[in-house]
């Protein structure tokens, strides 16, 4: 059966071309962040992609999706960022996923988990989060001495990485960054002094590396603590770059990084229906939009429940025939509809794209994730996230 006309295209040659962009730019370990079913991009797409691409490790939200990881990749390692829920963790150890932990619970449901199956001493490795700032997950400093207390050398948990997240890479000062990692050197000689001795420094994002300054800082730190650096890319491996607050120091590398990255997602439908409209004459719901003039509107078979935000109401576009046709009044549930009365020649069965390319024979017109972020007052990964599930992912 032939399916509704709204689909996005994945290049995951693209995808591939992003990581090892990235992973040439940094002597780090880098691991591919495919959570939230790869930023919307689709997991059992991207996932393998990464593997092609030479990644060794996988970011995944949660158990579940590491599950779904495992089955697609056997050989990566796995971490899930969110930890595990009480009761997960079996199936963590089951499928060899690599956990973060920072509160005592999630110590005791991994060793309870690693007593049932037979795991003999430091077996079960785990990536300990720091807390450094962002007050999100993570142990503070002042509560690690505690909490070493639950890893036992005998026992079957194995410290491999230190984590946190550099909540303000993107800030041109250094500072936040900066006060970051001093709290992390002190975190690290607690950790050394309780004789363990993890294997990784797990801090970067898409900014830490695409920013000269703070990638500099974070591999510092690691070589000063003896432990490797391990960076976690997410929006550059689709193909965009967070948005720095202002100008970087050291910018041209940045800049020239930013321009080799190449984007993975089109999201794209077609036209399924075209109307004629009379001065007066509304569109959609309330009738936000009055015609003023003779107009030929379009209907597009995509709408809010497929992720195309309703903010982009009267404000939005789509791209037909290489040209952008305005959306017009509110966007529906399942449709939208498109002023195309200064495209010629628009029929039924006609693409269109919402987020991505096309060309006329005269330009290459483009709408990005950023665009649509703009509009909407959000960020290009809500964007991305906010795709439905219904709407297909197809490799290209």
């Amino acid at each position: 059966m032939h399916r509704r006309p709204c689909w996005v295209e994945i290049d995951t040659r693209a995808f591939e071309h992003n990581y090892r962009l990235l992973a040439a730019s940094v002597p780090a370990e880098l691991l591919a962040v495919v959570k939230a079913n790869a930023y919307g991009h689709g997991l059992a797409l991207c996932g393998p992609a990464a593997i092609r691409a030479g990644a060794r490790w996988l970011g995944v939200t949660t158990v579940e999706e590491g599950i779904e990881a495992r089955a697609l990749c056997p050989t990566a390692e796995i971490l899930v960022i969110s930890g595990p829920f009480p009761g997960q963790g079996q199936a963590a150890i089951k499928h060899r996923l690599t956990t973060v932990v920072w509160e005592p619970w999630h110590l005791a449901e991994l060793q309870e988990a690693a007593r049932l199956v037979g795991c003999g001493p430091q077996s079960v490795p785990i990536h300990l989060e720091l807390e450094t700032g962002m007050n999100r997950q993570g142990v503070a400093v002042a509560g690690l001495e505690a909490l070493l207390k639950h890893l036992p050398a005998d026992g079957p948990l194995k410290l491999d990485g230190l984590l946190t997240h550099p909540f303000a890479a993107d800030e041109p000062d250094n500072l936040v960054t900066n006060e970051q990692l001093a709290l992390v050197a002190q975190a690290i000689q607690l950790i050394h002094s309780a004789q363990l001795r993890p294997a990784w420094l797990n801090i970067g994002n898409s900014a830490s590396i695409l920013s000269g300054p703070v990638r500099n800082a974070l591999l510092h730190s690691a070589s000063n603590a003896g432990l490797n650096l391990m960076l976690r890319p997410g929006l550059a491996l689709y193909g965009l770059s967070p948005e720095f607050s202002a100008t970087v120091p050291n910018e041209t590398p940045i800049t020239a990084l930013q321009a080799q990255l190449q984007p993975v997602l089109t999201w794209k439908t077609r036209v399924v229906s075209l109307r004629n409209l009379s001065p007066g004459q509304v569109v959609g719901y309330n009738g936000t939009f009055v015609a003023t003039e003779p107009m030929r509107v379009a209907l597009l078979a995509v709408g809010y429940a497929d992720g195309l935000r309703r903010a982009l109401s009267n404000r939005g576009s789509a791209l037909i025939a290489g040209e952008r046709a305005p959306i017009v009044g509110r966007i529906s549930m399942d449709q939208t509809v498109v002023d195309v009365t200064d495209i010629p020649g628009v029929r039924v069965g006609d693409e269109a794209v919402l987020l991505g390319s096309q060309s006329s024979a005269s330009s290459r017109q483009t709408i990005s994730a950023e665009q649509h972020a703009r509009l909407c007052e959000t960020i290009p990964w809500e964007v991305f996230t906010s795709i439905a599930e219904r709407v297909e992912r197809v490799p290209v």
